[in-house]
């Protein structure tokens, strides 16, 4: 099985990479992000930033930090998948029991200005916030006080390999291709 775990900063092309994983390479996506809304739009909350991290924090409290990547695995057991790829991976506890599972942690990142940019561009009901709101919204999930919250910082740092996506989709091709390469390498024959 080859288990991928994206983490990384908001903008920095996390989907792009998924989307060139899952369109070429053939894996299989779990995205924590579709059940976050799913709780959101079940308890009628308005799909926002604030609400997705407060959805997000109560149920790592209710099912424990690393309930994600957890669930993600059991499901692609059940469903017999041996190309997996999980994001967005936000908790240390998601890293921790991702890397149990001989999984790899990946970590996407841009400058921000570049990233507040792509995420108005794309528009999503929790992206429209002012550059401020962007940069406050960041530093909060960083490091979130709440003991189930987000660490961002924490889990990039983390990561196996990390991706510098500044450029072309070309050249964020590319470096997927060499980290994949990279984690081809590493594994046992």
């Amino acid at each position: 099985m080859v288990l991928i775990g994206i983490t990384g900063t908001d903008g920095a092309g996390k989907g792009t990479v998924v989307d060139y994983l899952v369109q070429q390479k053939s894996f299989q996506h779990y995205h924590a992000r579709t059940l976050f809304i799913a709780e959101i739009e079940k308890q009628g909350l308005p799909n926002d930033r604030a609400h997705m991290r407060i959805v997000a924090n109560k149920l790592r409290a209710e099912y424990g930090n690393d309930f994600i990547v957890r669930l993600f695995l059991k499901q692609a057991e059940t469903s017999g998948d041996e190309r997996i790829i999980i994001d967005s991976l936000r908790a240390v506890a998601e890293a921790d029991t991702l890397k149990a599972h001989g999984g790899i942690l990946l970590a996407v990142d841009a400058d921000q200005r570049t990233r507040y940019d792509r995420v108005q561009a794309r528009r999503s009901t929790s992206d429209q916030v002012t550059f401020e709101e962007f940069q406050a919204h960041e530093e909060l999930e960083n490091n979130d006080p709440d003991p189930h919250g987000m660490q961002k910082q924490r889990v990039i740092d983390m990561a196996d390999y990390c991706i510098e996506n500044n450029g072309t989709r070309e050249e964020l091709h590319t470096k997927i291709e060499d980290v994949l390469a990279r984690i081809e390498e590493r594994r046992p024959n």
